[in-house]
Parts: structure tokens; C-alpha cells; sequence
């Protein structure tokens, strides 16, 4: 099987996990999902573990959604929510995840990778880089519970407002709505000051670390988090088997051929 999520340790106690799709805008597909469960499976229980990052191979994405060839071929609604609370289930453990998690955008993130990008505590990304909730320009909504994720991270306004225009903005403004907590300047090395920011902003002894997330994550599960995802997940795949869903992805799929 290909590798399509790389780990690394660039930092003593900090987990990377890289999306490894480059030449498909490190999009989500089967293998993805497979793949990044078993990492988490790997990764949790360890005893060092201080951070976990989430960012995408190469220069141009961290993660543009679901790989739309692949999904495309799903047409019913039990198709769809069998895909969607797949990736919905390792979501909520990426949330839920009992260190803290930085989504690194490294480049692009649309669809579902801002819902990936949701899912992590932090989100740092490099100047210029573009996001966007774009999955109502595909007549559905978030399908991997992020707009229940988003809604627990940002206010009720700022977070309607992304996902009621699916538009793409770029992260300065992503910043000033609260979803991007920092951006780097293009001059600098992305990489290098993005993994010193995290060290710096992480004490050393990953008990207390542990201890502080599972304030937040016992309250998340007293809330229910995880069937408020589901049901949101069941909505979308209801509005997926709709005519109107398949004609905008067959639009989609014809404009990028052109």
C-alpha cells in the first residue's frame, strides 16, 4: 500500500503526520482515511507525546477534501454516509485526540480539508494561502462534521459566515475571523518557524499537557459531541443522493477539464 500519510519527529515528543498526495492536492481518498487511523492507533497511548501535527506534502495544499474522482462514484445516500461517518469517526478522534494537534497549511485547504483543519486545536498557515468551506458551491454541507467542530471553536457569527458564503478567503482574513490563529510570512522558512512556535508554546512535561486537553475533551463528550457530528453527517448525506448535488460535482469535474 502506498504510503499516503508519512510520520515523522521533527521535534522530541511532537508527532507529524504529512498528507502525502501531492500530484492530487493531497486530497482524502480510502487509503487516506485507512491510513491515518492506524497512525492515531499508533501514536496516542505514547507516554512523550507532547503535539500532534497535521500538514500536506509539497508547496501548493494542505488538503483540498475528498478526492472527487473517488466519491463521485458514490451516488445513494447510504453510500455517502458510509463514507462520510467513516471520515467523521477519525475527525472526532483527531478533536478529541488527548494532546494538542496544529494543522500546519503549508497550501490550499478546501472542502474537507478545512474540516480536517478544524478538527486540530491550532491552525497555522503560510502567508497567501487560501481557504474556504466551499462544499455548499456542491449544493451539500460539511460532510465530516465540521461545522460542529467549527461551531465549538469560533462564534456563532464568524463561523456562519464561513460556511454560509462557501467561499474561498484568503487565511489574513481567515485570521481576523478567528479560524487561523497565526499566519508566517512567505519570507520566512514555513517549516523551521512554525515547528519553533509549537516548542515554544508547550511546556515540558507531557502529563500537564495531558491533563489541560482532557478538561476540554471530558467536556466535548458530556455534550455529545460525537452524535452531533453523526446527525450533521446524515444531513449531508441526505442532501448528497439529491439530483442537484451530482449535477454541480459533474459541473465541477467538466470545468477542470477544460
Amino acid at each position: 500500500m502506498q504510503q499516503k500519510i508519512v510520520m515523522s519527529e521533527p521535534m522530541l515528543g511532537v508527532i507529524e503526520l504529512r498528507l502525502n498526495r501531492p500530484d492530487k492536492y493531497n486530497a482524502i481518498d480510502f487509503e487516506c482515511m485507512d491510513q491515518l487511523k492506524l497512525s492515531f492507533e499508533a501514536i496516542k497511548d505514547r507516554k512523550d507525546l507532547k503535539a500532534l501535527i497535521i500538514t500536506g506534502e509539497g508547496d501548493k495544499a494542505f488538503c483540498s477534501g475528498g478526492d472527487i474522482k473517488v466519491f463521485h462514484a458514490l451516488k445513494t445516500q447510504k453510500e455517502a454516509y458510509q463514507m462520510l461517518s467513516k471520515m467523521g469517526d477519525i475527525l472526532y478522534e483527531l478533536m478529541t485526540f488527548p494532546v494538542p494537534t496544529y494543522a500546519l497549511l503549508n497550501g490550499v485547504a478546501l472542502g474537507g480539508g478545512c474540516e480536517i483543519a478544524t478538527a486540530c486545536d491550532f491552525r497555522l498557515a503560510k502567508q497567501g494561502v487560501s481557504v474556504g468551506f466551499i462544499q455548499g458551491q456542491l449544493a451539500i454541507t460539511t460532510g465530516w462534521g465540521g461545522a460542529t467542530m467549527l461551531l465549538e471553536k469560533l462564534r456563532y457569527d464568524q463561523a456562519m459566515s464561513l460556511l454560509y458564503s462557501a467561499d474561498k478567503i484568503l487565511v489574513e482574513e481567515a485570521e481576523s475571523l478567528g479560524f487561523i490563529n497565526k499566519v508566517f510570512s512567505s519570507e520566512d522558512d514555513f517549516y523551521p518557524v512554525t515547528y519553533k512556535f509549537i516548542e515554544n508554546s508547550l511546556v515540558t512535561d507531557p502529563n500537564v499537557i495531558r491533563a489541560y486537553k482532557s478538561i476540554k475533551v471530558n467536556q466535548w463528550k458530556q455534550t455529545g459531541l460525537h452524535n452531533r457530528m453523526m446527525s450533521e453527517i446524515y444531513n449531508c448525506s441526505v442532501l448528497w443522493e439529491l439530483d442537484e448535488h451530482h449535477q454541480a460535482v459533474a459541473n465541477f469535474m467538466s470545468r477542470k477539464k477544460e
